[in-house]
Parts: structure tokens; C-alpha cells; sequence
């Protein structure tokens, strides 16, 4: 009885992320194009704002997407954050070919701020178009982003809009970590239920890439609500809605591409940096190693032991079951998104990395022993 008991458990773990993947793959969609969607965006003047601290192997490529571009209405500001290579030397360069692209350099940074959060904030103040479009230094935009982009602003009636870029994946590291952002985005977060609550549990985002309403922005306090955050991703969208803004998210995998981290030690401490926000927060570390861990790799073991040790029939057919859900996800995910398909079979270990790095994040918020640095910030 006990051993189907436990079965019985890892099954609905397991199935609970599939049934979200599932429901929430039809409603994380792309931005459509005007002739299929019949939507034209209407004409704003859109302030495209990057933040950028020694992005001198990038910075170039990132201009050159955002005003080879068809949407002309823009300005592009990039704050440079005390970079200490030749990215402003290279913005001011592309600056006197394109009047539309303006260097400006951030302040010392004030006590409690985050680095980039600061750079967003003194950006916005210098912006003046209708749109905010906050874009990392390492994003690439395609020829139709911003139009898009904007059209579906407009038709979701949304204050914030998110989009989550293409995720190149160079590395091992880099295939079985960084996708698991979907995992728990889409197997944990009913975005039906997201978009008919304005409630701030159900904000979520990617900091990559987010279009902003200029009123709402510096209504909800924009970043400067989140000073002192490393999760805009999670945080901007929950200050909008704690306003009583409606944000919203897409897969903007073909509007845009974006190599997060390089190899190991990068996504390691990227992992690192900001999950105490997140799932190594108090009150999520537990509930989250138990869905996580009982989802994806717990089935494959205890099959594993059933089928060694003799289990009866019946616990050991439900953790059959169970183990073969525990990979639907990230292969629903991986078909979609197009992601490598060795990260499937790698999940079950991508996972215990994944909630061993928000163990180790928690332990060392817990002991005081201070954040993982970041661009030489902490």
C-alpha cells in the first residue's frame, strides 16, 4: 500500500507540470505578423533603453538590429554603466552615423540600488517616446521586432509586455540549464489565469526584453521600485501589477536572439546571482525542490528501484507512467523552441543542478555570506 501510495504521489507531481506545459503552450504565443493577424501597430514614438557595463564584443551588433529595423518612430539611448572596455567609444561612433542613437553615462551608483536596475531608471528619465523598450546589451533584434512588438502591446492592452528571446545554447551548461526557465515558467504558472488577474503573484517576465507604457512605468515606480533587485524578470512586472497594471508575456523567439551565458562558470553563478528572488526565497525553496525534484527526477530513480528490487505490479507501472511524463515537458518545450534535443534526455540531472544551485544560494543568504558578483558587482 505504501509503495503505491508514494507512486501514486510521483505520478501527480509529474503530471502536474504536463497538463500546464500542455494548457500553457497555446496561450505563450508569438507576436503575429500584420497579414495574418490583420493588426497594424499604431504609430508611437518608442525609447529603445540599454543598459550596458563592458558590452564592447556586443554592443555594436545590438544598434545595429535595433535601427536597421522598419519602425522609424525611435531613439535609442544606451546608459553606459561605468564600463571600463571600449563600449562607449563604439556607441559614440555608431552615435555620429545615427542621430537616433544617443551615449549617455550613468552616476555613481547611489546606496541600495542594483547596477542595471539604476542604468534602467536613469535611462527612462533621459527617454522621450510614448514606448520604453528595455533591451539588454546582448539582444538581437530581427527587421520586424519592434512593430510587432508593438502591435501586440496594443492589442493585449497590457502596461508591461515581456518577451522571451531565442536562447542560444552553445555549450552542455548552456543546453541543460538555461531552457529551464520554460520548465518553470510554463509547468508552474497558469498564464490563463495570469491574463484574468491584474493579482502581482501571477506577474512574470524575462528582463531581456520589455515594452513599457511611459505613464504606467513611472506610475508603478518602475525600476526604481526594484532597486535593489537582480530579478527584473519577475520583480518590473510585479510592481506594475501591485500599481494595478496589466502586464503580460510572449515567445518573442523569433524577434529576437540572445546568448544569456558562456559555459559553465557563467551560467553557474548567472543561476547564482538573483535566485534568492525567485525559488531559493524562504518560503519556496522547500515547496519548489519537492515539485521540481518529484516532477522530473524522482520518478526515474524510483522506477529505476522498482524494477531492481521487485516492486509489486501496480506502483511499479505508476512510476513507469510517471517517469515517461517527467520528460513530456521539456520535450514539448524543446519542439517548440527549438532547443537542442540532448537537454531532454540530460533533464532529470539538469534539474538536481538547477535546485542544488538554490540550495546553495539560500545557505549562503542564510550564513550571510553576501551575493554572487556580476560585471564586478555585487
Amino acid at each position: 500500500m505504501l509503495f503505491t501510495l508514494f507512486a501514486l504521489a510521483l505520478l501527480l507531481l509529474a503530471s502536474l507540470p504536463t497538463a500546464l506545459v500542455i494548457r500553457n503552450l497555446a496561450f505563450f504565443e508569438r507576436a503575429r505578423v500584420a497579414s495574418e493577424s490583420g493588426h497594424h501597430a499604431q504609430n508611437v514614438t518608442v525609447s529603445v533603453l540599454i543598459p550596458a557595463r563592458n558590452e564592447q564584443a556586443g554592443i555594436a551588433d545590438a544598434l545595429t538590429s535595433v535601427t536597421a529595423g522598419s519602425w522609424k518612430s525611435l531613439e535609442v539611448i544606451v546608459l553606459d554603466d561605468h564600463s571600463t572596455d571600449r563600449t562607449a567609444e563604439i556607441v559614440q561612433q555608431l552615435s555620429l552615423k545615427d542621430a537616433r542613437v544617443r551615449l549617455a553615462s550613468a552616476p555613481d551608483l547611489p546606496e541600495g540600488w542594483n547596477g542595471k536596475q539604476h542604468a534602467c531608471w536613469q535611462a527612462a528619465h533621459l527617454a522621450q517616446g510614448e514606448l520604453l523598450l528595455f533591451m539588454d546589451a546582448d539582444v538581437r533584434l530581427s527587421k520586424d521586432a519592434i512593430e510587432r512588438f508593438i502591435a501586440e502591446f496594443q492589442r493585449h492592452h497590457a502596461k508591461l509586455l515581456s518577451g522571451f528571446p531565442n536562447q542560444e545554447q552553445g555549450s552542455l551548461s548552456e543546453m541543460m540549464l538555461i531552457p529551464l526557465m520554460y520548465v518553470v515558467l510554463l509547468g508552474y504558472l497558469p498564464l490563463e489565469q495570469m491574463r484574468a488577474s491584474c493579482e502581482p503573484a501571477f506577474g512574470a517576465g524575462c528582463g531581456q526584453l520589455f515594452l513599457a507604457d511611459r505613464d504606467a512605468y513611472f506610475e508603478s515606480g518602475g525600476h526604481q521600485a526594484i532597486a535593489s533587485s537582480r530579478h527584473d524578470g519577475l520583480k518590473l512586472p510585479r510592481a506594475f501589477r501591485t500599481a494595478g497594471h496589466m502586464t503580460d508575456l510572449l515567445d518573442a523567439s523569433d524577434l529576437a536572439t540572445v546568448r544569456m551565458y558562456r559555459g559553465w562558470r557563467e551560467v553557474v553563478r548567472g543561476l547564482l546571482k538573483n535566485a534568492t528572488e525567485g525559488i531559493a526565497s524562504g518560503n519556496l525553496i522547500v515547496l519548489f525542490s519537492i515539485l521540481l525534484l518529484g516532477a522530473f527526477t524522482a520518478p526515474i530513480f524510483s522506477f529505476a528501484h522498482a524494477l531492481f528490487y521487485g516492486w509489486p505490479v501496480l506502483p511499479t507501472l505508476l512510476l513507469g507512467l510517471a517517469t515517461c511524463l517527467s520528460f513530456v515537458p521539456r520535450a514539448l518545450i524543446a519542439t517548440r523552441l527549438g532547443h537542442p534535443k540532448l537537454g531532454i534526455v540530460l533533464n532529470p540531472i539538469a534539474i538536481l543542478i538547477f535546485v542544488g544551485l538554490q540550495w546553495i544560494a539560500f545557505v549562503r543568504q542564510a550564513l550571510g555570506l553576501g551575493t554572487v558578483q556580476w560585471r564586478g558587482r555585487s
